[in-house]
Order: structure tokens, then sequence, then C-alpha cells
């Protein structure tokens, strides 16, 4: 149930492993060496031995990643029309 008050724009989610893997691809292991090295966001305890990661952290992480991707592919586009 939302907090009263909250519109469905700016609710919080917070995300387990399995949904974190299906969003990103990667691999239980990728996604902990990947915090490890400091590029991969780190999830927030939620009581007991359970984690999870913000929703907004893991979609900001994919963004990141597209944008990098699109600054290559063009990147490559003007060395190639460069050639």
């Amino acid at each position: 149930m939302p907090l009263q008050g909250a519109s469905m724009a700016t609710e919080k989610r917070l995300l387990r492993l399995p949904e974190v893997r299906s969003r990103t691809g990667l691999s239980t292991g990728t996604i902990y060496r990947r915090m490890n090295q400091g590029t991969f966001p780190r999830p927030v305890d939620i009581g007991g031995k359970l984690v999870a990661w913000p929703e907004s952290s893991i979609d900001a992480w994919i963004s990141a990643k597209l944008e990098a991707a699109d600054r290559k592919a063009a990147e490559c586009d003007r060395e190639t029309e460069a050639a």
C-alpha cells in the first residue's frame, strides 16, 4: 500500500535479488563482484539477513549503462564517417 499522500510517480520500491538479476541481466556473482568493485549499487538492509536495492538506484545504473553505450556508438559513427 502506498504511503498516504504519495503519488504513484513518487512511490519508492525495494527490489530483491531475483528482480535485480532480471532487470540487469547480471548473475548473482557478477552483481556482488561489481558491488565490491564499487561499480554497482549497494543494497540496503531491510531486516534480519535480508537486503534489497532501491528501485531508483537500479534504474539509475541501467540508465547510465545505456547512456554510455549511446555515447560509444556515436563516437564510433563519427570515426567511421571521418575515415
